[in-house]
């Protein structure tokens, strides 16, 4: 097995420096990947399991002990499979243990575990206990047990359809099929249409209602999903940025939208770039100071209005004070300075109170007759959603972020109570609503600005996995939420403690039974001004450690998700947006996970350095070797610069802050044997020669176009390239380990000096030029979108 690399991110969230090296040359938030054991409209079945977690490198992958088969082949409303014969680390359960294991098995709640390959671990009664608690399912005592698992037992057999049925491509599914003859169908299609046969149905989620010859009916939601995602446009390559990182000469101390379009625009006219790859633009949970990760959001349907140029509103120039207006620009340009010239951090606080300042004086200004039909339309098509979210955020100005703390009546958002305080509070109200439409409007732009510039995907967001407890999601959507639980990752041989990322986990159940209506709006939201969408942690489509609030992550047990549905609906709503979906799925990911993820047309991801034949020799993976589905980078936001890593300065780094876990020594040498294994790859593909024709000559900077180069010759569809590493950057945007210790994510882009960059400097950078002239070796993916399949 290959060495680990461990260590949290600095919350501890997906996304963040908790990212690990595995044995199949990729690493995942969690180390722990599961397919939810559901069955397919094509006859195939996701396989089922648990494998080593969290950060442990690997080529073993371990079947987990949580599956489950029950002896007359039930299905739960997830698609796990009961059984009576679920067993712990020692084989055995009693009588009562037995009755606990198999409720819990046709809830999706596993009972064991698999750290490593050849060890399993029982998971707690109490974990299990508190799982099911969350899933409004009482367990706490043996008459308990006993009456929800007949009660449960009882609803399946007389259950003639689960509350959302999947279709693939218009092929009636087996849930169908598989019903009375005789049986009635009657489909009231989103298109408004009445079907009485599944067949050929059009996509979308339908109403679904059968009725049985013995007169018994059930209602579903019906799911069709194209069978897979359109295939990438040819290869692209194209730039992966923190857009907080990226400054101009009029951001105003953070990059901002305008920054976006700018840097597309650019970037499709001058570099042939096929897209640019953000972090999550998640509306954040305001604080003292506010928590700078982009991957513990307050809201993922809504971005953060702090990410506004404030200048590009259209009110902006009709603002009737302008001695104010020019006090607020001049205030602006000290704090851009502060950080490119003055060394000091982003500061999103200081950046938002000042745009918050200006914001206030341009919503001041009426809206135009053409503006104003504009946002009312925006306000009719968001409803309810933006209503709650405005709300939380009025809310939040007078009581506070946390709104667990708020008053009893106001802690509801349908209460009488709420409604009261929304009406107090409509002024505020519709200024956060009006900034809601203002992100909307400045994102759309940028996305026009990249296909306007010939990329063929344009802007790819990211996804978060999962929401603040305390903000406005958890607020308006409390419904699906699992009360009590949060997400993380359980423990193993490199991480004896495990993780709690403070992120509460959706029910599985409720979003089966609201035909997934709150995950179809997130993505719709996010695919309204996205060529395409990075899920993070895509795994988490399967299956979550759920960990009990106020209990260690030991202490937690997996949940499954029906993955067949949620990836239904996933490709479901790319596919209407016409874009891509590229799963992060680095980690030691079980059998049938990936393979389930490519037949769908979901892209992967794979890092160079952990490209490594794990099973063989355990040497650099030769570039025909690499799949073709993925986007192939040489780094990402939470490991080491490329710069960095072919010095080894992020070992010093993390020496210097305290974060090794063996001797200076050992960790420099091993490091340095990383790098020269690939670095002898590279010179004996012809991509690295030195003056004499060896490496010991060759520069830092020829070493960087080396391994962008190498990407080329992998069968990648996406190349990305980190926009710091074409200046030769050496601080990562988010260090493992680190909290208070190290800037996460506040660092603006800069040079290999550490001197900051803006945006014009880096248009201007011969280094970037010279390593964009190397990737441009492939098509800049300026062609139309593929065919469909």
């Amino acid at each position: 097995m290959p060495p680990a690399e461990t260590g949290e991110g600095e919350t501890g969230e997906p996304g963040g420096a908790d990212r690990i090296p595995a044995g199949d040359g990729v690493h995942g938030a969690d180390g722990t990947h599961a397919v939810g054991g559901t069955h397919v409209a094509d006859g195939t079945h996701a396989a089922s399991g648990t494998h080593v977690a969290d950060g442990v490198h690997g080529a073993d992958r371990a079947h987990g002990a949580d599956r489950a088969h029950g002896a007359h082949g039930t299905h739960g409303s997830h698609g796990t499979h009961g059984a009576d014969g679920t067993h712990g680390a020692d084989g055995t359960h009693g009588v009562g243990e037995a009755s606990l294991a198999r409720l819990a098995a046709l809830h999706g709640v596993a009972t064991s575990y698999s750290p490593s390959p050849d060890r399993t671990v029982a998971a707690s009664d109490a974990a299990v206990t508190a799982a099911l608690a969350a899933l409004g399912v009482d367990a706490a005592t043996p008459d308990a047990v006993r009456r929800a698992l007949a009660a449960r037992e009882t609803e399946l057999r007389r259950r003639l359809l689960p509350p959302t049925v999947v279709c693939w491509g218009g092929q009636p599914p087996a849930a169908l099929t598989d019903l009375p003859d005789g049986t009635r169908l009657r489909i009231e299609t989103e298109q408004g249409e009445t079907r009485a046969s599944a067949e050929q149905l059009p996509p979308g989620v339908h109403a679904l209602r059968i009725t049985a010859p013995d007169g018994r009916s059930a209602d579903a939601h019906l799911v069709v999903a194209p069978a897979r995602l359109t295939a990438p446009p040819g290869r692209a390559y194209g730039l992966l940025v923190q857009l907080y990182s990226l400054l101009s000469q009029r951001s105003w101390g953070m990059g901002d939208l305008g920054d976006l379009a700018e840097l597309a625009a650019w970037a499709g006219r001058a570099l042939g770039a096929g897209f640019v790859q953000l972090n999550p633009l998640h509306v954040a949970v305001p604080g003292d100071p506010t928590d700078p990760s982009p991957y513990r959001p307050s809201s993922r349907r809504y971005p953060d209005p702090v990410h506004l140029r404030v200048e590009d509103v259209p009110e902006f120039a009709y603002v009737d004070d302008p001695g104010h207006v020019r006090t607020l620009l001049d205030r602006a340009a000290r704090l851009r300075e502060s950080v490119l010239r003055n060394g000091a951090l982003i500061d999103r606080d200081a950046v938002w109170d000042l745009k918050r300042e200006a914001l206030e004086r341009v919503h001041a200004v009426p809206l135009g007759p053409g503006r104003r039909a504009a946002y009312v339309d925006f306000l009719a098509e968001e409803g309810e959603a933006l209503e709650d979210h405005a709300t939380w955020c009025a809310l939040a100005e007078v009581y506070g972020s946390d709104w667990h703390r708020w008053p009893a009546g106001l802690r509801d958002p349908r209460s009488a109570g709420t409604a009261r305080a929304r009406g107090e509070l409509m002024d505020r109200v519709d200024f956060h609503s009006w900034l809601a439409w203002l992100t909307d409007e400045q994102l759309a732009a940028a996305q026009r600005a990249a296909r306007d510039a010939g990329m063929a995907v344009g802007l790819v967001h990211d996804l978060a996995v999962g929401v603040h407890p305390v903000g406005a999601d958890a607020w308006a959507q409390q419904e699906y939420f699992a009360a009590g639980m949060s997400v993380g990752a359980p423990p193993d041989a490199f991480n004896a403690l495990g993780q709690d990322w403070g992120l509460p986990p959706w029910r599985p159940d409720r979003l089966a039974e609201s035909g997934y209506t709150p995950y179809r709006r997130l993505l719709r939201a996010l695919f309204r001004y996205a060529g395409a969408l990075r899920i993070d942690h895509v795994m988490g489509l399967f299956r979550l450690w759920w960990v009990p609030q106020g209990r260690p992550p030991t202490e937690g047990t997996y949940v499954r998700y029906d993955a067949e549905a949620m990836l239904a609906i996933l490709v479901l709503e790319a596919s209407r947006a016409g874009a891509l979906v590229i799963g992060e799925d680095l980690g030691t990911v079980e059998p049938g996970v990936r393979e389930t993820l490519h037949a769908r047309g979901v892209l992967g991801t794979s890092v160079l350095w952990f490209e490594r034949d794990w099973e063989g020799d355990g040497l650099p993976l030769p570039p025909e070797r690499w799949r073709a589905d993925c986007l192939a980078t040489a780094t990402t936001h939470d490991l080491p610069p490329t710069a960095a890593r072919l010095t080894g300065t992020h070992v010093e780094l993390r020496d210097r802050l305290g974060l090794l876990t063996r001797p200076l020594e050992e960790e420099r040498a091993e490091a340095a044997a990383d790098t020269a294994q690939w670095l002898a790859l590279l010179a004996r593909l012809g991509l690295l020669k030195g003056a004499s024709g060896g490496i010991c000559s060759v520069s830092e900077e020829a070493e960087i176009q080396a391994v962008h180069a190498f990407l080329l010759r992998t069968p990648a569809r996406l190349v990305g390239l980190w926009l710091p590493d074409a200046v030769g950057d050496r601080r990562p945007q988010n260090l493992p380990g680190t909290w208070d210790q190290y800037p996460n994510w506040r660092l603006p882009i800069a040079d290999a000096q550490g001197r900051p960059m803006t945006l014009e400097e880096l248009a201007a950078a011969p280094r970037l030029h010279a390593l964009v002239d190397v990737l441009r070796g492939l098509p800049a993916g300026r062609g139309e979108r593929g065919e469909q399949g």
